[in-house]
């Protein structure tokens, strides 16, 4: 058992030698820094525009405030990685099996790279507020959910494997909006509006519709 341990552990460490070549480590350390960036700037922009369409904001509490300009770039970060993967999964030929001989599970292309690298600059960006904040924005599972994230898309990553199913899953990050905007409604108390029922609708059927499609 211990000799096969060895032989995976040795076949894994040449995938990723294979596959990590220093123009696309340049490619993945930039990307990761654009994801960080983004955060950044939707982090600041939400801060900045949410005072124009709801007047209420300037009333809240430093945590308060926190937590929405936080949500804004878990938003912005959600429909980035649901559009691009859904672009990669349906409408690109990185995946098509018609297009390839090689293994869905072995492909992958630079600007799918570029995504998973800004999603890793989200995580780690995120997972550094939960921590620098604790435990305001979030108590101990989102250490394991966002640990287990970017171990999970770094994995992916660096050896070029698996993308196919790791874009489904952050596709799934399609109903973080819908999560985000019953959070903000709620702190602006508009738990009994129509929005507010209609999103909850929302977010059921895309929960539901998520547990469905893997």
């Amino acid at each position: 058992m211990e000799g096969g341990s060895m032989d995976y552990n040795v076949s894994g460490l040449s995938v990723i030698g294979n596959h990590a070549t220093s123009s696309k480590q340049i490619l993945w350390l930039v990307s990761v820094f654009g994801g960080v960036l983004m955060c950044k700037i939707a982090y600041d922009v939400t801060g900045v525009i949410s005072p124009l369409f709801y007047k209420g904001f300037n009333k809240f509490n430093n945590t308060q405030k926190l937590e929405w300009k936080n949500r804004g770039f878990s938003t912005f970060h959600a429909l980035f990685a649901a559009v691009g993967s859904l672009y990669f999964l349906v409408f690109s030929d990185v995946f098509d099996e018609s297009n390839q001989k090689e293994l869905i599970i072995n492909r992958s292309s630079a600007p799918s790279d570029i995504l998973l690298g800004m999603s890793i600059g989200y995580f780690f960006t995120d997972l550094a507020m939960i921590i620098w904040t604790y435990p305001t924005l979030g108590g101990v599972e989102y250490f394991f959910h966002h640990g287990l994230s970017l171990f999970a898309i770094i994995q992916s990553l660096i050896s070029g494997q698996v993308q196919f199913y790791i874009l489904i899953v952050l596709f799934t990050e399609i109903t973080t909006p819908f999560v985000n905007l019953r959070w903000y409604l709620d702190v602006a108390n508009k738990k009994t509006s129509a929005l507010y029922m209609l999103n909850g609708l929302a977010m059921f059927v895309g929960w539901l519709v998520m547990s469905i499609i893997p």
